[in-house]
């Protein structure tokens, strides 16, 4: 016999699998290369609070207006305020790419509330494309993309860079890993292609009467 706790574990393990599921499904997924940092918070900070699932990927290339030299007298501005009485109470300084750019959504978010809290639950960040959003769909936002936002010619900082600089230390690695997944990647969209390709010439040779034909390319076939 199945105990009551038991039956009620099971039953939450099965919704949880069921919500990863949707997570996997409703999901948009955001490459986040090239992107302002700003503008890209922005932007998702609104799309969590209206429901949607968001997963960004790639956080390390992002993107920050303004030299390098400019963002790391910031940053290391930042990393010196300490508690007066006990410097181990905080504040802390964050350092991968991924946290700093959560941490940026967070603050346009009211995550002290119920809703905020639920927006930030559908949010998820990584350094890198990680399994299995390296096989998904991945989508920009234009309204946040440098080239359409900063004028030519002015300095930009990439986030993963100032990261690296700051004490983030897994710069090298993950630069190993981008290199494994886009072989992975271009075997993948080869394979596809020569897919697509059999495919075609199979509906190019195959004989249709004429009216099947005329009701096909009504739908675009």
């Amino acid at each position: 016999e199945v105990s009551g706790a038991q039956a009620q574990e099971s039953s939450g393990r099965a919704a949880e699998h069921l919500h990863q599921e949707d997570d996997v499904k409703d999901v948009i997924v955001v490459d986040c290369r090239a992107h302002l940092i700003g503008r890209l918070a922005s932007v998702v900070a609104k799309e969590l609070l209206l429901g949607q699932r968001v997963v960004l990927v790639r956080a390390e290339q992002v993107e920050i207006s303004g030299p390098i030299w400019r963002n790391q007298i910031k940053m290391s501005v930042r990393r010196n305020k300490k508690m007066n009485s006990n410097p181990e109470r905080g504040p802390f300084s964050i350092r991968a790419p991924a946290e700093i750019l959560k941490r940026m959504i967070r603050g346009m978010v009211p995550h002290k509330t119920a809703r905020g809290e639920a927006a930030l639950c559908r949010l998820k960040v990584y350094e890198g494309i990680p399994h299995p959003y390296d096989v998904m769909k991945r989508v920009v936002i234009p309204s946040a993309l440098r080239v359409l936002c900063l004028r030519p010619g002015r300095k930009f900082t990439v986030l993963g860079e100032l990261a690296g600089k700051n004490g983030w230390k897994h710069e090298e690695l993950l630069k190993v890993l981008e290199e494994k997944r886009k072989v992975k990647s271009d075997a993948y969209y080869q394979k596809r292609q020569e897919h697509r390709a059999l495919v075609k010439q199979a509906i190019d040779e195959v004989e249709l009467p004429a009216e099947v034909k005329e009701i096909l390319a009504q739908y675009g076939h």
